[in-house]
C-alpha cells in the first residue's frame, strides 16, 4: 500500500507539472491568440502530452519486464487519445454548449467557461490515465507476473514481433 501511496504522488508531481504546461499553453493560446478552446486545448494537450509520457514511464511506471517498448508506447499514446477526447469533449462541452450566446474567443468570460472545463477535463483524464497505466504498462510490485493478464497477453504478443 506505501508503494502504491507513492506512486500516486509521484504520479500526482508529474502531472501536476504537465497541468500547469497544459493549462499555461491554453491560456497563452486563447487569452493572447484568441484561439479556438477546442484546438487551444488539442494543442496543449499534446505538448503537454510529451512531457508526461517521458517523466511518468521515467519516474512513476517500472517497465514490464513482459512487453516490448514499442507496445507500451502505442498502449500510452492509445490512452492519451481516449483522454484527449475525453478533453476535448469536456472543453467543447464547457465552451459551445454551457456558455451563453454571442461569447467568443478572447472574451473574459470565454477564458473562465474554457478553464472551468479546463478543470474538470484535467481531474477526469489524470484518474483515466492512472487507471489505465497502471493497470496495463506498470510491472507488478511483487515481480510475480500473472500469466492471465491482459497486460500480460498484450506484452507477450508485442514481444513476439520485436523488442
Amino acid at each position: 500500500m506505501k508503494n502504491l501511496i507513492t506512486q500516486i504522488a509521484k504520479f500526482g508531481v508529474v502531472g501536476i507539472i504537465a497541468a500547469v504546461l497544459d493549462f499555461g499553453i491554453l491560456n497563452i493560446l486563447v487569452a493572447l491568440f484568441h484561439m479556438n478552446a477546442t484546438l487551444a486545448g488539442t494543442i496543449s494537450f499534446i505538448l503537454s502530452l510529451i512531457f508526461n509520457y517521458a517523466a511518468s514511464m521515467k519516474y512513476v511506471f517500472v517497465h514490464r519486464p513482459d512487453m516490448a517498448r514499442w507496445m507500451e508506447i502505442v498502449i500510452f499514446i492509445v490512452s492519451a487519445n481516449i483522454g484527449l477526447f475525453i478533453n476535448v469533449l469536456i472543453l467543447w462541452v464547457s465552451t459551445d454548449v454551457l456558455l451563453p450566446a454571442g461569447v467568443q474567443p478572447g472574451d473574459t468570460l470565454y477564458t473562465i467557461y474554457t478553464n472551468g472545463g479546463k478543470i474538470v477535463a484535467t481531474v477526469v483524464v489524470a484518474v483515466w490515465n492512472f487507471v489505465i497505466r497502471k493497470w496495463l504498462l506498470d510491472a507488478p510490485e511483487d515481480g510475480q507476473i500473472d500469466p492471465n493478464s491482459i497486460a500480460h497477453k498484450i506484452g507477450e504478443w508485442s514481444l513476439k514481433f520485436g523488442k
